[in-house]
């Protein structure tokens, strides 16, 4: 005899199954226009450890030896400030494990968010190897398995990030292999990880399967700022999806639990809708309501930053003071000195870490060039790579080698930097103190915080192994986010990780902003636009836009409207502009402001799919009540005509107006209702970029 539990918040339901004979798993999904079934088979939490492993030996992380073997114990439901929260605790009566799967769920989306707590209640000592956060059959309708499902995921790279793919779940991931004549599961998987701290180097921890048959679709994400694991599977019974931070088999992690001890995994979030855009659209609403409030969350400053395509890492009086006076002319409402302010040797990178201005850059002191940005009403902003200390920085001996990343007793060197172990207070101390002289000191409102190295699998030094050393590392890096954040509640933090690298909700739930990329190559930039809020918040995406005086009005609009429907984050030589240059970037400065407040109303879509590295065009939309915003480039004048797909407009009306750049030749535009197709021509001859605004009649 079977208990089932039906939990939810009215938007999306959950049906959990157990008994006597088998563990707690997932056996249906009901919400946001879509609904799956699971078969029974895969418990809802699963443990690999030292001395239990799998049922069938294989890398996966699912179908272990614990995890079947688990029965319920109890549940527990709580309602509290829009938040809803189910606990459903497992036990494994041979090793005295007692695990907690920690389930939340947001008012009125369709948004799972899950954590596992591990307890050892046993008399001996268990040494974990993985411990999935979320795990489920992907579901169907009774007859359907995983080739039903397309799955949606992103490389990435330092100039290169968020690149899109789309692949069915068919022959090549998974071939037909006839596993009901062994009744055994397959052995394999089709597994994506990130190690190290570059959580977003290589892949996304973000991604979505989708199944136009069914009409369902998932999007996940790990919010971690380490290393993490993502798997799509097949057994016998169907697909499924499994979510993790380190493992052994990935991460060189092992945690021991003594009698007594927990552990918790790193938190992962679900969304469950009916396609990719739906489910998107949910995620983003989940990262809006879950991320720390902040005064910026709302008032979005312009920022103008000096380095890219400016000053490149090389700032001084002479060179800051006109572009401080041209920013604020076009109405930037902070200036950021980015790299090299501390540098007095003319090579910064092998020397950061004491975080002091340096007095040749500087001759009547930063403080000169501080109270200028401050006099022409802007907010001061500095760049700082705070985790690392160079080899030949002075800092790097008056800490003591605890106080950093160590492997075999031995401080970890990568691209001639130390990286600091936040586990230890010294190293904390350290940074609380550079943090806190330059804003008492400085009256710094803005902080970028760049991180361009990436230390390996993590330390060794007081832990279980080197995967343990890092996540406490990670954990006790966000806890420092946070005391700074708590300490000057005003302050605006910037996420960079040479570009994005290390662009994870963990970060984005505390920073204000993110960095997309550091690509100089305004061509290039679209497509990672026009891909970041599929990874974070419209608002949190600043794109750089960095017009320069020698582009053509074409050439600087397609820069500037790359970064109008996100943050906008300003470069450029703006004062060797003549006026009719500068008057384009007010215009487009100008844009960005009116358009700040639907931005943090808003959710992507993308009316021509996913968008392509190479493609000819690109375009990223962007919802709100009543209203579409969308920015279309073309980077193949050749190429002049786009078909834009808008189901949802369909048999309606609209008035299609150009936001930007108003001062520039129109767009011909065409409308099929009845299709939904909006077709669009660039007359221009040349590469270009408009942003328009869609109001439904």
């Amino acid at each position: 005899m079977s208990d089932r539990l039906y939990w939810g918040n009215g938007t999306l339901t959950i049906e959990l199954e157990w008994s006597p004979d088998a563990a707690p798993s997932i056996a249906a999904i009901h919400g946001a226009g879509a609904t799956v079934e699971m078969p029974a088979g895969l418990p809802l939490i699963d443990i690999l450890t030292v001395s239990h492993g799998h049922r069938l030996a294989n890398d996966r992380l699912v179908h272990t030896a614990i995890g079947h073997a688990s029965r319920y114990v109890e549940h527990e439901e709580l309602v509290e400030d829009g938040l809803r929260t189910l606990r459903v605790t497992v036990a494994h009566p041979a090793t005295g494990i007692i695990a907690t799967m920690n389930l939340t769920l947001y008012d009125r989306l369709a948004v799972i968010r899950s954590t596992v707590t591990v307890t050892n209640s046993g008399g001996e000592p268990v040494a974990l190897r993985s411990v999935p956060s979320f795990s489920a059959y992907l579901g169907g309708d009774g007859s359907s398995d995983i080739r039903d499902w397309t799955i949606q995921h992103a490389l990435s790279d330092w100039l290169g990030e968020g690149r899109w793919i789309s692949e069915a779940l068919d022959g090549v991931q998974f071939p037909r292999l006839e596993q009901h004549l062994t009744n055994h599961n397959p052995r394999g998987e089709f597994s994506v990880t990130s190690s190290g701290t570059w959580s977003t180097g290589k892949h996304l921890p973000v991604a979505s399967v989708t199944s136009e048959r069914l009409g369902a679709a998932w999007a996940w994400q790990i919010e971690h700022n380490g290393a993490w694991r993502w798997e799509i599977g097949e057994d016998t019974a169907s697909g499924y999806l499994a979510l993790s931070g380190p493992t052994d088999t990935d991460h060189h992690w092992m945690k021991m639990l003594d009698p007594g001890d927990t552990f918790t995994t790193v938190p992962v979030s679900l969304a469950f809708a009916r396609d990719f855009a739906s489910a998107m659209s949910e995620l983003t609403g989940y990262r809006r309501a879950a991320r720390r409030s902040h005064p910026d969350n709302r008032a979005m400053p312009v920022v103008f930053n000096d380095y890219m395509n400016t000053l490149n890492g090389d700032p001084t009086t002479e060179k800051l003071l006109p572009l401080i006076a041209s920013a604020a002319e076009a109405g930037a409402e902070i200036f950021c000195i980015d790299a090299g302010w501390y540098d007095d040797s003319g090579d910064w990178w092998d020397t950061v870490g004491e975080w002091r201005p340096s007095t040749t850059r500087f001759p009547g002191g930063l403080g000169e060039v501080i109270d200028r940005i401050s006099a022409a009403g802007m907010i001061p902003g500095l760049w700082l790579e705070p985790e690392v200390i160079g080899v030949n920085s002075p800092a790097a001996w008056t800490l003591p080698d605890e106080a950093f990343l160590q492997r075999n007793g031995k401080r970890v060197v990568e691209h001639d930097r130390y990286h600091l172990d936040l586990r230890h207070p010294i190293a904390r101390a350290h940074l609380d103190e550079v943090i806190d002289r330059l804003v008492n000191d400085y009256r710094v409102g803005f902080f970028k915080l760049d991180y361009n190295i990436n230390p390996g699998p993590g330390t060794d030094r007081d832990a279980d192994s080197v995967g343990d050393g890092l996540l406490q590392h990670n954990r006790a890096h966000l806890d420092w986010i946070d005391g700074v954040l708590e300490r000057h509640p005003e302050l605006v933090l910037e996420n960079c990780g040479s570009g994005a690298m290390r662009s994870d909700f963990a970060m984005l739930s505390r920073m204000q902003l993110q960095s997309t990329s550091d690509q100089q190559d305004y061509l290039k930039y679209p497509p990672i636009a026009a891909a970041a809020p599929a990874a974070m918040l419209p608002e949190q995406a600043a794109s750089w836009a960095y017009p320069q005086p020698e582009m053509t009005r074409e050439e600087m609009s397609f820069c500037l409207a790359t970064g109008l429907l996100g943050r906008f984050y300003l470069s450029g030589y703006l004062n060797r502009m003549d006026e009719d240059q500068r008057g384009l970037v007010r215009e487009a400065v100008t844009a960005a402001k009116h358009l700040a407040p639907e931005l943090t109303q808003s959710r992507p879509f993308w009316p021509l799919g996913l968008p392509t590295w190479e493609g000819a065009w690109t375009a990223l939309g962007l919802a709100t009540d009543g209203s579409r915003l969308i920015t279309l480039w073309n980077r193949s004048p050749e190429d002049d005509v786009v078909t834009l797909d808008l189901p949802e407009l369909a048999s309606s009306q609209f008035t299609l107006h150009t936001i930007f750049p108003r001062s520039q030749p129109e767009w011909n535009s065409d409308w099929d209702s009845e299709a939904g197709k909006l077709r669009v021509q660039n007359p221009t001859g040349t590469v270009g970029a408009r942003v328009f605004r869609i109001d439904v009649v």
